[in-house]
């Protein structure tokens, strides 16, 4: 049976526990409300490792003033529910108080990586990220963390951050998983009424189409960008945040599609901010 613990102290002792078996650990960082695309996580993780974290902490550091921190959803049985199904051992879910306590002041930043695509609409947000996730490295010390590629630009950012910090960790990407139709599974898609539920298929559409013109041939981004932005704004619900063609290692802007070349959106449909991408290696 899954094990639920709210302290810093619990995850360290089961920890130690485990260690001292010669287990292996792997981590799988979340902030809660998990669906299909989280549980492809846990489960390469269960597949990967004798035991199993996973965090579900809705982070107030990444979210901005205007953000949707108090709306953002959260049902921690429903989670409990899915990641014992999927074989996790343990889940931690921490207050806000027990990972920041009063007077905390100390954050894990970073320049470069962080300064494009969602970095500019959402300024604070990658060291909210940054600093949480190198909490939860330091509290459960796994072997392997897993993340998604939907946040590809996370999962570009957590790449450097353990290079560049000496975390001896393995960064584990995971494929984006998807709707029937197509739209890139997450927590944010209870947002939609049925009408921006279907509005929101541009942005896989975009993908299609970003993904077939670099197929056809086309190595210049900004063609590729201009005809997935002009497929986005035919949508009447559909508000482009960005558009952006750029190398996956240092989220630096690339005009010529040439090795690791990430193409990344965010779109507003309605008041919800989605994001999908695509990854091509040539």
């Amino acid at each position: 049976m899954i094990q639920v613990v709210h302290t810093i102290k619990e995850v360290r002792e089961a920890v130690r526990q485990w260690r001292k078996e010669g287990l292996t650990v792997g981590l799988v960082p979340t902030m809660g409300y998990l669906h299909e695309g989280h549980k492809s996580l846990v489960d390469r993780a269960v597949k990967d490792n004798d035991r199993v974290v996973v965090s579900v902490f809705v982070n107030p550091m990444q979210f901005g003033p205007t953000e949707d921190l108090a709306q953002y959803p959260r049902d921690l049985a429903a989670d409990t529910r899915l990641c014992e199904a999927a074989g996790a051992h343990l889940i931690f879910n921490p207050e806000p108080e027990e990972m920041y306590d009063e007077g905390f002041c100390s954050f894990v930043d970073m320049n470069g990586p962080t300064a494009e695509l969602c970095g500019k609409s959402r300024p604070i947000h990658f060291r909210g990220v940054c600093t949480v996730v190198s909490k939860l490295f330091n509290i459960v010390m796994p072997d392997k963390a897993y993340f998604g590629q939907k946040d590809a630009q996370q999962l570009s950012v957590i790449r450097r951050m353990v290079k560049d910090l000496n975390f001896p960790i393995e960064i584990v990407p995971c494929p984006i998983v998807r709707e029937a139709d197509g739209l890139a599974k997450s927590s944010r898609n209870t947002y939609l009424n049925p009408q921006e539920r279907q509005a929101a298929l541009v942005l896989s559409r975009a993908v299609n189409l970003g993904r077939q013109c670099v197929e056809n041939g086309e190595r210049d981004t900004h063609k590729v960008v201009e005809a997935m932005k002009a497929c986005i704004e035919q949508e009447p619900l559909a508000r482009i945040d960005y558009v952006e063609a750029v190398d996956f290692q240092n989220i630096q802007k690339v005009d010529v599609v040439k090795g690791e070349t990430l193409f990344a959106m965010a779109v507003y449909i309605g008041k919800t901010r989605l994001i999908d991408n695509f990854i091509v290696n040539i």
